[in-house]
C-alpha cells in the first residue's frame, strides 16, 4: 500500500510513518520542520523527505492514501491537490482504526493518566512476552516506536485522545476508536479553545461511552465525581468496572503497595498514579493476565517519559520533570511529589505553556493547583502568549489566579534559570513542570545540582 503523510506534524505521526514502513506499506511524507529524535529515525529507513515544505507534485493518483495530521491547515497545497484527485484522506485516528477494526481494541482515555496507564498496560504485556498493536504518547523503555502495528495481533491498545482529529475533521481523536474495551481515568475541563465550555468538554467523555461497542466493557474511576456520573448514567448495554485508589503506604522514600500476597514495593508513587495502576490493572485481567502475574510485571514500572520521571538524586537532593500542565495534573503531581518526601523542602516549578493555561480566563482554574509545594514558582513567556494571539496575560492575574501571597514569577528564561541555579536544595525535592522547555533550559544540566 502506498500512503503518503501531509504534516509528519511531531512524533505521533512519525511514528505511525516508521511503523507503516516496518510493515512494508511504502511510505512518503512532507512537513515543514522535523525535529530529533525524528529526523535521524526517518533517515535511518530511508523515508525522510529531500526537503521541508510542501511540494503538491509529490501528491499523485497512485497514492493508496493520505494520513493528515493536525499540524497541517487547511489550505495545504498537498492536501488541496489530494483533495483535487479525489484520493482517499485519513486523520491520525480514523487511519488507526482502518488498521484495527479487525482487532480487539482497547482505548484509554481521561483528561489525565492516559500516557501513563497505556505505557503500564504495555510494560504488562511487554514483560510476559505477549504481543500486542499499540498506540502510545511516550516513548517507553523496551519498545522501539510508539507505534506498532501487525497483521497477525489480536488486541490494539490506544491511547484515547480527545483533542481533534484533522484540521478537516473535527471529531475528537477518542471518537473515532469505537473501543471493544475502554477506560476513563479522569474529566478536567482542558482544551478550552476547542470546548469552550465545561458541559461541551464533558460531553465528549459521553459520547466516547457511546462509541463503545455493544457487549463492550467500560473501566471507570469511581474516585472522580464526573467520571462516575458519566459512567453511571450511560444506558448502552456494556459492561462497567469500577475502579478506586488501591491501598498504600509510604516508607524511607518507597510506596508499599497492598496486594493479596502482602505489601509489595514499587517504582511509581503518588495517589493519582497508584490509582492509575488500579485501572490498568483491571484492563489488563480483561485481556488475559491475571491479578497475580500483573503485580509480578508491575513491580518493574518505573513510569512513562516526562511522566514524574526522576532526572537526578543525590544525598538529601532529588530532581524530577512532568508533563503537568493543566490544573488537575499539577495538583495531583506536587502532591504525590510531597507525600513521598515528607520531610524534604519541595520545590515545585510550572511553566504555563500551553493555550489553556495561559488563557486569562482559564487561570482561575489554578487556585490551590501548587498547595502542596514548599516553594511555589511559576515561569510564563510574554512571547508565547504572542505567539498563540493571546490577550495579554498580566503578573497579577497570575497571582491572583493561584491565590498564593509567597508566589514566585518569572517571564525571563535567564533570570528563571539564574534562579533554579542559585538554591540551595540541601534536603530538597525540585519539581520541574511543563510540556516545553523553560524558554530554553537543558534538563541535563539540572543534574549538576543535585549530583
Amino acid at each position: 500500500m502506498k500512503t503518503h503523510f501531509i504534516a509528519i506534524g511531531g512524533s505521533a505521526m512519525h511514528n505511525l510513518a516508521l511503523a507503516l514502513h516496518n510493515k512494508g506499506y511504502q511510505v512518503t511524507g512532507s512537513d515543514d520542520a522535523i525535529f530529533e529524535p525524528s529526523k535521524s529515525r526517518l533517515e535511518k529507513k530511508g523515508i525522510l523527505p529531500a526537503e521541508l515544505g510542501w511540494f503538491p507534485e509529490k501528491i499523485t493518483a497512485d497514492i493508496d492514501a493520505i494520513i493528515l495530521g493536525m499540524h497541517a491547515k487547511a489550505d495545504n497545497p498537498e492536501l488541496l491537490k489530494a483533495q483535487e484527485l479525489g484520493l482517499k484522506i485519513y486523520s491520525y485516528p480514523e487511519f488507526l482504526y482502518e488498521q484495527s477494526k479487525n482487532k480487539t481494541r482497547v482505548v484509554i482515555g481521561g483528561s489525565h493518566g492516559k500516557t501513563t496507564i497505556t505505557s503500564m498496560i504495555l510494560h504488562v504485556m511487554h514483560y510476559h512476552n505477549i504481543e500486542v498493536d499499540y498506540m502510545v504518547g511516550a516513548q517507553l523503555e523496551g519498545f522501539d516506536t510508539m507505534v506498532h502495528l501487525t497483521e497477525e495481533n489480536d488486541f490494539m491498545v490506544l491511547e484515547g485522545d480527545e483533542y481533534l482529529s484533522s484540521p478537516i475533521d473535527r471529531r475528537p481523536k477518542f471518537h473515532l476508536y469505537q473501543p471493544n474495551i475502554a477506560l476513563i481515568s479522569g474529566i478536567a475541563w482542558d482544551h478550552i479553545n476547542v470546548f469552550p465550555t465545561y458541559e461541551n468538554y464533558v460531553e465528549q467523555f459521553e459520547i466516547f461511552i457511546g462509541k463503545i461497542t455493544n457487549g463492550g466493557i467500560l473501566v471507570y474511576n469511581e474516585n472522580d465525581s464526573e467520571v462516575k456520573r458519566v459512567a453511571e448514567a450511560a444506558t448502552n448495554p456494556i459492561r462497567k468496572l469500577a475502579y478506586s485508589t488501591p491501598n498504600y503506604t509510604v516508607s524511607d522514600g518507597v510506596t508499599l503497595l497492598e496486594t493479596p500476597e502482602g505489601d509489595m514495593p514499587i517504582e511509581v508513587f503518588g495517589a493519582h498514579n497508584l490509582n492509575n495502576l488500579a485501572g490498568a490493572k483491571w484492563i489488563c485481567q480483561n485481556m488475559g493476565v491475571d491479578e497475580a502475574d500483573f503485580y509480578e510485571a508491575i513491580a518493574s514500572f518505573k513510569g512513562a517519559s516526562k511522566r514524574l520521571e526522576k532526572i537526578a538524586e543525590g544525598k538529601g537532593k532529588v530532581a524530577y520533570k512532568d508533563f503537568a500542565h493543566s490544573p488537575s495534573k499539577v495538583a495531583a503531581t506536587t502532591k504525590a511529589v510531597k507525600e513521598q518526601y515528607p520531610n524534604r523542602t519541595l520545590v515545585a516549578c510550572l511553566e504555563l505553556h500551553t493555550y489553556s493555561s495561559l488563557n486569562a480566563e482559564f487561570l482561575k482554574e489554578y487556585e490551590g493547583a501548587l498547595e502542596y509545594a514548599d516553594v511555589a514558582v511559576v515561569f510564563y513567556s510574554p512571547d508565547a502568549v504572542k505567539i498563540k494571539q493571546l490577550e495579554e496575560v498580566t503578573y497579577e492575574q497570575i497571582a491572583n489566579s493561584f491565590n498564593r501571597e509567597d508566589l514566585i514569577i518569572y517571564t525571563n528564561p535567564a533570570e528563571f534559570k539564574e534562579y533554579l541555579f542559585n538554591l540551595n536544595l540541601e534536603n530538597s525535592a525540585l519539581l520541574l513542570m511543563s510540556s516545553g522547555n523553560y524558554g530554553g533550559l537543558n534538563f541535563d544540566d539540572v543534574k549538576g545540582l543535585i549530583n
